[in-house]
């Protein structure tokens, strides 16, 4: 499995993660094959190499399905989305030119940013993109906010802030 803000899951993965999210859990690989115009067989591929990490299951000549898993990330993968390119609204952009410009840096981005950014914008419920759901994560039950010493050590050093 990936780490939880899938920064090892390559790009296009997770925009079929995405895709089969977002239409309903499940999706054939047809359909895949046809939204990112790409040849069946690369689907295949792919479809398999997520089926092994466990996101997804899959039995030859039925629809894929999303693992709870798959699920979970799928859901984080979205809502980072929605929350990035809402925040690049509030800084001038297009509701279209957010959306695009998101889906360039977005996979750079670690699941506790997003959570502080939703934080921080009071969580809003509409993105530029679609509707965002929340998590424990983003309404900080359960989760103690981390000082500076704690988050960067080395700048600590550097900057003599004491723990």
């Amino acid at each position: 499995m990936v780490d939880d803000n899938g920064h090892d899951l390559p790009a296009r993965k997770v925009d079929y993660l995405k895709y089969i999210y977002e239409h309903g859990g499940t999706a054939k690989t047809v359909d895949l094959a046809a939204h990112f115009s790409v040849d069946a067989s690369t689907i295949s591929k792919t479809i398999t190499d997520l089926t092994s990490r466990g996101f997804l299951s899959h039995a030859p000549y039925q629809r894929i399905t999303l693992s709870h898993e798959g699920k979970r990330y799928a859901g984080f993968f979205i809502k980072r989305h929605r929350i990035l390119s809402l925040m690049l609204t509030h800084y001038g952009f297009s509701q279209e030119d957010a959306c695009e410009e998101a889906s360039r840096f977005e996979s750079y981005v670690s699941k506790n940013a997003v959570d502080q950014i939703c934080r921080t914008m009071g969580h809003p419920q509409e993105g530029a993109c679609g509707s965002i759901t929340h998590d424990t994560g983003c309404r900080g039950e359960g989760i103690r906010p981390k000082s500076i010493a704690e988050n960067s050590p080395s700048l600590t050093k550097k900057m003599r802030i004491l723990p």
